[in-house]
């Protein structure tokens, strides 16, 4: 969907900068890179520090940031929907009307995008902007910091230790789930989409596991 974007808007000063946060490195994301054929930037953040820096805690999440360099958009849900909660997981299908429903926000969202870059509509003005921020506290310094740590052992040959200090990172940012995910993953390739997944997203009750973006 980002490569159509694009497309429909690359003569207007735009570009979709996509980062894959992958702790495994460049070539574990280059097959998902190379088959979307993307004509916008990709990079592959290793250590999460986007994620750090603009405070996302899933993906997808976006951020907007205009041709002055200012966020007009804090990191926020970009065209996912909770309806795949409601997932066969047997079969791994949604119902017809899930699926219409969760592409007819993708399709808004992206239009946001759109109505954004060609007329200005949706920007947040810098104090709206700056109240929309995810909130840093202490507690997720240290889980960030905690994260970097625990995937640098991790590489280093010193799997359990840095276990240790993902789990932590986890325990102190518990709305992260690109830090679970991450951690999961890489203690065993499925586990950040299976039981366990899922038992952490039914735990979120009512709480929505993609918040939707108030776009007015």
């Amino acid at each position: 969907m980002w490569q159509t974007l694009f497309a429909g808007l690359k003569d207007r000063n735009f570009m979709v900068v996509a980062v894959a946060e992958e702790t495994r490195g460049a070539e574990h994301a280059r097959q998902w890179i190379e088959a979307a054929k993307p004509d916008y930037w990709c990079l592959v953040d290793p250590d999460h520090r986007v994620a750090d820096l603009y405070g996302m805690t899933n993906v997808p999440q976006a951020v907007w940031i205009d041709e002055t360099g200012r966020v007009v958009r804090p990191a926020e849900t970009a065209g996912s929907t909770d309806h795949f909660r409601r997932m066969d997981l047997a079969t791994r299908t949604m119902t017809p009307e899930d699926q219409a429903a969760r592409s007819a926000a993708r399709e808004a969202y992206l239009e946001a995008v759109r109505q954004w870059v060609l007329t200005g509509r949706h920007a947040l003005a810098a104090p709206a902007a700056r109240d929309h921020l995810p909130p840093v506290t202490d507690d997720i310094a240290r889980a960030h910091a905690l994260f970097r740590l625990g995937t640098w052992l991790r590489r280093n040959g010193r799997a359990e230790e840095g276990d240790r200090h993902l789990s932590e990172a986890s325990r102190l940012h518990p709305e992260s789930w690109n830090i679970w995910r991450q951690a999961a993953d890489l203690d065993a390739v499925g586990k950040a989409s299976g039981p366990e997944f899922w038992a952490r997203v039914k735990a979120l009750g009512d709480k929505p596991y993609y918040p939707p973006p108030d776009l007015g």
